[in-house]
């Protein structure tokens, strides 16, 4: 019976986890915080693991006009903000995608971003000739989290 109740409370810890798999790639603890009234942008933290060598092509929501992927830079003391392409994703390397380096940025959002909503992306990623569709919620925070 402990074994029983063990295996239950481990199944319902990983159904809780946030983490999203299609095929070789998993997706964790994808969030945005909400936004102030009047803000059109918001940018979204997500951590991505590919089993195999892949790259981050695109992402899409219906949250609003378009989503870029962007990195950013430190250049003589100033930070950079550029738009990428792609990300690439080593087979089996975590990839976080945050306030430091990557981040994917929302454009134009439709709507403001409401603590406790969730957030609808779909992730783009091509490993060789493949290319896979993610489908994420992402846990909309509150602003001042």
């Amino acid at each position: 019976m402990n074994k029983l109740i063990t295996l239950s409370g481990l199944l319902g810890a990983m159904l809780l986890s946030g983490g999203v798999y299609a095929g070789d790639i998993q997706v964790e603890g994808a969030w945005a915080r909400a936004t102030a009234p009047g803000q059109d942008v918001a940018m979204v933290d997500v951590t991505i693991t590919s089993s195999k060598a892949a790259n981050l092509v695109g992402v899409t929501s219906a949250a609003c006009k378009g989503v870029q992927i962007h990195t950013m830079t430190h250049d003589n003391g100033v930070m950079k903000m550029r738009e990428v392409k792609s990300i690439e994703l080593p087979a089996g390397k975590r990839i976080a995608l945050g306030e430091r380096g990557y981040h994917l940025m929302l454009m134009g959002l439709n709507a403001p971003l409401v603590a406790g909503a969730t957030l609808p992306l779909t992730l783009n990623v091509k490993a060789g000739d493949k290319e896979t569709q993610v489908e994420v919620r992402a846990e909309v925070k509150p602003l001042t989290y």
